[in-house]
C-alpha cells in the first residue's frame, strides 16, 4: 500500500510530466484527463496522478466538466489576449529592471544563451533554450514578487500549447528581438529594454492569433 509520504514525490513527478506534455502539445485544450489512462502512460498508480490533476486544477489549467470529469481548460479568445497583455507588462518590467540590476556576467550569459538559440533555431533543442533565456532575464531583474507573478502566468500560458517558435520565421525573428532587448540592457537603458521586450511579446502574440484563427475551436470567438 502506498503511504502519503511515498505518494507525494510521485505526485510531484506526475505533475511535471503533465506540464511537459502540455508544453509539447501532447495535451491540449479540451483533452480529458482520465486517471486510469494517465497512470498507465506515466507508469504510476492512480493516486499520484490524481494529486497531479488536483495541482493542475489549482493552477487554473484543468477544469471539471459535469458528467465528463477533468479536462484541460479551453481559453476564450479574450483570455488569450489578456494573458499576452499581462506577459508584455511583466516581461517588459523584467527587462527594464534587468537593465538596472543585471551584472555584467549575467548579461554576457544572456548573450551566450541567445547565440546558442540562434544556432539551434528550428530544432527541438531551441524550445528549452528559449525558456532558459526568458527565465535568466527574469532572474537578472532580481525581483522576487515579479518572479512569482511570472511563474503563475507561465503556467496559465501552457494551455496554449507549443511555443510560437515552432514557426520558422518566428524563430528567426525572435532571436533578433532578443538581441534588441539585450542591446538595451547592456546599455543600461531601461525604457528601451522594456519597449523592446514588449515588442517581442506582441510579435509572438500576433503569431498566436493567426494560429488560433486557423482552429475551428475559436471561430466563434473571432468573428
Amino acid at each position: 500500500m502506498t503511504s502519503e509520504d511515498d505518494s507525494a514525490p510521485q505526485g510531484n513527478a506526475a505533475y511535471h510530466r503533465l506540464l511537459d506534455e502540455l508544453r509539447a502539445g501532447r495535451l491540449g485544450p479540451g483533452d480529458r484527463l482520465r486517471e486510469t489512462d494517465l497512470a498507465e502512460r506515466l507508469g504510476m498508480s492512480r493516486t499520484p496522478v490524481r494529486e497531479a490533476i488536483r495541482q493542475l486544477e489549482a493552477d487554473g489549467i484543468v477544469s471539471h466538466v459535469p458528467r465528463q470529469g477533468a479536462s484541460i481548460r479551453t481559453l476564450e479568445y479574450a483570455e488569450v489576449m489578456d494573458l499576452y497583455e499581462m506577459r508584455a507588462v511583466l516581461e517588459g518590467t523584467a527587462a527594464r529592471l534587468a537593465a538596472r540590476a543585471a551584472s555584467d556576467i549575467e548579461i554576457e550569459e544572456l548573450i551566450d544563451m541567445n547565440r546558442a538559440l540562434e544556432t539551434q533555431r528550428g530544432t527541438p533543442e531551441a524550445f528549452p533554450l528559449n525558456r532558459q533565456f526568458h527565465a535568466a532575464l527574469l532572474d537578472a531583474a532580481k525581483n522576487r514578487f515579479l518572479t512569482r507573478s511570472m511563474t503563475s502566468l507561465q503556467r496559465a500560458m501552457m494551455i496554449l500549447g507549443p511555443t510560437t517558435l515552432t514557426n520558422p520565421e518566428r524563430a528567426e525573428l525572435a532571436v533578433k528581438e532578443h538581441f534588441a532587448v539585450l542591446d538595451a540592457v547592456q546599455a543600461r537603458d531601461g525604457a528601451r529594454a522594456e519597449a523592446a521586450m514588449r515588442a517581442h511579446i506582441e510579435a509572438a502574440q500576433r503569431v498566436r492569433v493567426r494560429t488560433l484563427r486557423a482552429r475551428p475551436l475559436y471561430d466563434g470567438d473571432l468573428m
